[in-house]
């Protein structure tokens, strides 16, 4: 008994050290800069305009919660003025009934329709750069069930002038107030046009060419004028369990971001909601139909949507039959089953144990991801708040970084004309004519050789939210460099890497950094701010009286 006991004891501290050394590895990994760690909520479909567009000033009409600004809060470039009462889209005949100025969305309007956010009506929608054409060729009325308008709502709800609405900080009231106590950019954009895939891609390695295999099709893709194909929509990846049978599917060639911090023997990871499969949600559902209903929207909607799994794409990173890491201490490290795959429970799982990666990437739900149609912003800002809270509890907390990103902006409008920075002339262009947006001089090459200029590329796309949280973020500060979704993955490569680029014509060779927004000169750094998670009827996110910074 005595032996077995010793044995167990044995063990035990033999656990304890491995685990240790486990969880002090992000410490200890060189970096930079004072971050080691970044966590990257990578949400749905928002346009700049469509969250920001009257920041920092809030209608806060009665029954509604209300939004409280700084002093010193900085404005943004957003809508005001003639864009607000004249806008070029009122007055273009082509947007037929859905001609409209820009119109608030009040928090009891959250359950909106989804827009049309493909490639090319993306395109069309800012005809020549006007920025005119969004209800035309992006908008759609309704809400995301289908159901009639919320009381209130002005005629153009049912139209495509839908697509001309916005919120403000009566309904995304916690991102709002995480932009004055932090940072955020009115001046970033999709790395290109299209929808969630191309969004997904960019953020990993900067490149939506070097399609090296596909099934049923080739519907999400684009011919990248050497014979090659360019993902333009929503593919769903090759071999992944949960992809639909008769679904269009790919393989992408080329490196991601996670074969360099492999190699650099990095702790990283993908958390999704819905990745594990053996769990059975409260309604019954399970495997590959985790599923929840919004009470917002209505809408029962799979938990993990494969798509927006962008390491799934690489067999290099990808895992796809979802296997489960061995335990909580092998969360983020190489060599295991899961290959840096997991659930998003297992991010709290892992944070809880000492064992926050260096790198992680976060997927909400799908009711929780912001995109229109089955989610909302109420239910996005639950998790986006759930994770901020948790995470500045921890006491890794003093050396994270914590981005709020999209991965497109389901084509809602946003006035700002995105910077051509890489043209193309393929056969599903048509921002300046047809196959052209910009002249096609400018361009990255693509990922196989012989691709000199990869079609399907034109970017950067609209302009989306970027929020930059931490400890170390500048305060209450608005950044006007350019950026892009890429610039997250350059922070990654500077931070980590050396400043090394994957190359192999990734949009990170020409991506601004994301610096502008931190501050680690600073002698006290940021307090910590939580916001109140249960919310009030209807649910609409606000603070605990008025925003609350909690001393560290």
């Amino acid at each position: 008994m005595r032996k077995k006991l010793a044995v167990s004891i044995a063990l035990a501290i033999g656990s304890l050290f491995q685990i240790g050394a486990l969880a002090d590895t992000a410490q200890s990994t060189p970096t930079s800069t004072p971050i080691k760690h970044i966590v990257v909520i990578f949400q749905e479909n928002v346009s700049f305009d469509h969250y920001f567009g009257t920041y920092p000033h809030a209608a806060n009409l009665t029954g509604e919660p209300p939004f409280y600004t700084l002093s010193n809060t900085p404005t943004v470039n957003g809508l005001s003025g003639t864009l607000l009462t004249n806008n070029p889209t009122a007055l273009n005949t082509a947007n037929a009934e859905g001609a409209a100025n820009p119109f608030r969305l009040s928090p009891a309007q959250a359950s909106t329709a989804d827009q049309d956010h493909d490639y090319t009506p993306e395109q069309q929608a800012l005809h020549f750069g006007m920025v005119d054409l969004y209800p035309a060729f992006t908008g759609a009325g309704g809400t995301a069930s289908g159901a009639p308008a919320p009381a209130n709502s002005p005629a153009i709800f049912t139209t495509s002038g839908l697509v001309m609405g916005y919120y403000d900080g009566n309904t995304v009231t916690a991102l709002w107030n995480y932009a004055q106590y932090f940072a955020m950019s009115d001046n970033s954009y999709n790395t290109g046009f299209g929808p969630s895939t191309p969004g997904a891609l960019n953020l990993i390695s900067g490149q939506t060419n070097g399609v090296i295999a596909n099934l049923n099709g080739t519907g999400d893709e684009t011919d990248d004028g050497h014979g090659g194909l360019t993902v333009i929509a929503d593919p769903d990846p090759i071999g992944d369990v949960c992809s639909p049978p008769t679904a269009n599917q790919v393989t992408m060639g080329g490196k991601n971001i996670g074969d360099a911090l492999n190699a650099a023997g990095v702790t990283w990871g993908f958390f999704s909601g819905g990745f594990d499969l053996g769990v059975t949600n409260s309604n019954g559902t399970t495997g590959c139909n985790r599923s929840t209903t919004s009470v917002v929207t209505n809408v029962k909607k799979k938990d993990y949507i494969p798509h927006h799994q962008p390491f799934q794409y690489y067999a290099s990173t990808a895992n796809p039959t979802h296997a489960r890491p061995t335990s909580q201490n092998t969360i983020g490290h190489a060599g295991d089953a899961a290959n840096h795959q997991y659930d998003i429970n297992d991010f709290f799982v892992a944070a809880g144990a000492s064992n926050l990666p260096a790198v992680s990437y976060l997927k909400a739900p799908g009711y929780q991801d912001g995109h229109a149609g089955y989610s909302d912003p109420i239910d996005e800002q639950q998790f986006v708040v759930h994770v901020l809270n948790y995470l500045q509890s921890l006491p890794e907390w003093r050396d994270t970084l914590v981005v709020i990103a999209y991965d497109d902006s389901d084509g809602w409008y946003d006035h700002q004309m995105p910077p051509i920075v890489n043209q193309s002339s393929g056969l599903d262009d048509a921002l300046t004519g047809v196959n052209a947006c910009g002249n096609g001089l400018t361009a990255l090459p693509g990922v196989l050789s012989g691709v000199t200029h990869a079609q399907g590329r034109c970017g950067y796309g609209p302009r989306l939210p970027l929020l930059v949280i931490s400890p170390w973020s500048k305060s209450n500060y608005v950044d006007h460099t350019v950026t892009d979704q890429t610039s997250i993955l350059r922070f990654v490569e500077d931070n980590w890497l050396a400043g090394q680029r994957l190359g192999q014509g990734s949009f990170d060779s020409i991506a601004n950094p994301i610096d502008n927004m931190l501050d680690f000169s600073k002698t006290t750094p940021n307090p910590k701010l939580f916001l109140d998670i249960n919310g009030q009827p209807p649910r609409i996110l606000q603070n605990i009286g008025k925003p609350v910074a909690v001393a560290q």
